[in-house]
């Protein structure tokens, strides 16, 4: 039965690195052509790292890359890779390179480019006009996409089909976020069947500042059932055996896949593939959606400390539930040797708390350091009594313990080399309920677009799969406290985060207005305070340091708010 070997190589690039992009390419290839493949397909921009964003507008950055290509394209041979790139000519695109037997056999250019949520493509390609060629690989007809081209039902994959393709690649850079797989999977088996084509789905996979790339590479057969899915969160070559002559007869059988089409032009890539035993395709188990979550920012937390050339990490523990969550994941994603914990006590810690962060330590295996900040504390306030004079105590004395931790924090950070890992939750940055220059300083947010609610949910799922209470349940019950006043408690100045955060869902990811949460029924006086504080703390977020990516909208990339600003909301 007439077919071809495909290979999907779902690898964890790094922006900028063109010659380690260009070596992992190579490897992945020549793993796939020992294992028979005919096709081997890459994710988008391979070469350079996606998304390599201003990079792309300087001409020695471009011009390097295609030399990267060329090195790859000199070691392929029988079997067909295709790579992402980009294209320099009389402009700039997102094109595909079809390599084979030494050289460039043939590149499509992207033709749909995303300008929306986190993607500015726009900003730098033209985009492509031409839906070809098909290029025979092993006598079979494939035409090749990238990313946004598949989202269209009347796009690229269609006008591949009607001219005559047997399978389309798809080339993708698809940032994670909850939910995203499903959404992806429903999308392509519509596609798949719909155009009566198979479609190989090869995605990245990696952290990228704060994306997160989940990898879940798919194929599709022509009815759009799922034949293979790669594993979530790690690099992985899935290799398939994808058959045609199915999809020949169902599109004979199909009206709408003979009328309309103008016949493609063709190019020859390879030769007739080489037999070899059936591989049998497998399709690796979804994340159940809390795990999937976990695993993601772990994922992003890895990438982004190792991408940047550090090989540890700081974390101050308050005993509270965020730090423990952070440490947890810090653990999972470096090794306990590269986490150090930082316990930095005031004169308003708990007992509890500091014995809740020592047992979390040695549940997790981190080494501590114990910084008290009361001698700090003290001269802060000795230095600004004469200021403050005549003042009621309020939240200015509160935040003097906080920056003191932010500088201890930095100070060992800038003695030891080790990066610190903030400790805030996207419930607290959306409120502004985080102190500026304190407890948000710090090389990188782990959870700063988690919800609190969510906090807790990961932090059980954790100890479930620990089988024990790797978090302690005392970090895990106590109610939450900055513990910067006496007997202070989070619902002083939060309502309760059952109630806090689906205001801030629809408020913040959603877009709703503050009179259609009115009409949703939340309580008008509620709604319209948290409005307020989301709004009148962008100015906190701009300066906060980036975090992983895990909501359909994050505060970054994904939401670019002016900070002067008087729409009422």
């Amino acid at each position: 039965m007439p077919g071809i070997r495909v290979a999907a190589a779902q690898i964890d690039t790094v922006v900028g690195d063109l010659e380690g992009n260009a070596a992992r390419i190579i490897a992945a290839y020549e793993e796939a052509e020992a294992l028979g493949a005919d096709l081997v397909v890459f994710p988008e921009l391979t070469v350079t790292g996606y998304p390599p964003e201003d990079l792309l507008l300087r001409p020695a950055f471009v011009a390097a890359a295609a030399e990267a290509l060329e090195k790859v394209a000199v070691r392929t041979g029988r079997a067909a890779a295709v790579v992402g790139y980009p294209e320099a000519g009389r402009d700039l695109w997102n094109s595909a390179a079809v390599l084979a037997h030494g050289r460039v056999q043939g590149v499509y250019r992207k033709q749909l480019l995303p300008n929306y949520s986190v993607f500015d493509e726009r900003r730098y390609f033209a985009q492509g006009t031409e839906s070809g060629p098909l290029f025979v690989v092993g006598g079979v007809k494939v035409g090749v996409t990238i990313c946004e081209d598949s989202w269209s039902p009347t796009g690229p994959i269609v006008e591949l089909s009607a001219g005559g393709a047997e399978l389309v690649v798809n080339l993708n850079a698809s940032p994670y976020y909850a939910g995203r797989l499903r959404e992806r999977e429903t999308m392509l088996a519509t596609r798949a069947a719909d155009a009566s084509v198979p479609i190989v789905y090869a995605n990245l996979v990696g952290g990228q500042d704060e994306l997160v790339f989940d990898g879940a590479s798919l194929v599709f057969d022509e009815s759009g059932r799922l034949t293979a899915r790669a594993a979530q969160f790690r690099e992985d070559l899935l290799v398939v055996d994808v058959e045609v002559r199915a999809t020949f007869r169902r599109r004979l059988l199909d009206p709408r896949g003979r009328s309309g089409g103008a016949t493609l032009p063709e190019v020859v890539v390879s030769d007739a593939r080489v037999a070899g035993e059936p591989i049998v395709a497998r399709v690796e188990p979804v994340l159940d959606p809390v795990r999937e979550v976990y695993e993601a920012l772990v994922l992003g937390t890895r990438d982004y400390v190792r991408k940047n050339e550090f090989s540890d990490v700081l974390i101050g523990l308050s005993g509270g539930v965020d730090s423990a969550l952070v440490a947890a994941i810090a653990v999972d994603a470096l090794g306990a040797e590269h986490v150090t914990g930082v316990l930095m006590p005031s004169r308003y810690s708990s007992p509890g708390s500091i014995t809740d962060a020592e047992e979390l330590a040695a549940n997790l295996g981190v080494r501590t350091l114990v910084v008290p900040i009361e001698p700090a504390h003290a001269a802060f306030e000795e230095m600004l009594a004469p200021v403050f004079e005549g003042t009621e105590p309020n939240v200015a004395e509160e935040n003097v313990q906080s920056r003191v931790r932010g500088n201890v924090l930095m100070s060992i950070s800038n003695k030891l080399g080790c990066m610190v890992l903030t400790t805030g939750n996207k419930s607290e940055m959306a409120t502004g309920y985080a102190t500026l220059y304190g407890d948000m300083v710090g090389g990188f947010a782990v959870i700063k677009d988690v919800p609190k609610t969510l906090v807790y949910a990961l932090c059980h799922d954790r100890n479930e799969r620990a089988g024990t209470d790797l978090i302690p349940s005392a970090i895990i019950e106590k109610p939450p406290s900055a513990e910067l006043r006496p007997e202070q408690l989070d619902t002083d100045s939060l309502p309760a985060y059952d109630l806090l955060d689906p205001i801030l869902q629809r408020y913040v990811e959603d877009d709703r207005s503050i009179a259609e949460l009115e009409d949703e029924g939340h309580d008008p006086a509620l709604v319209r305070r948290v409005a307020r504080l989301v709004d009148r703390n962008e100015y906190k977020r701009r300066q906060g340091p980036p975090g992983v990516r895990v909501s359909p909208k994050a505060f970054g990339k994904d939401r670019r708010l002016p900070i002067t600003n008087r729409w009422p909301g």
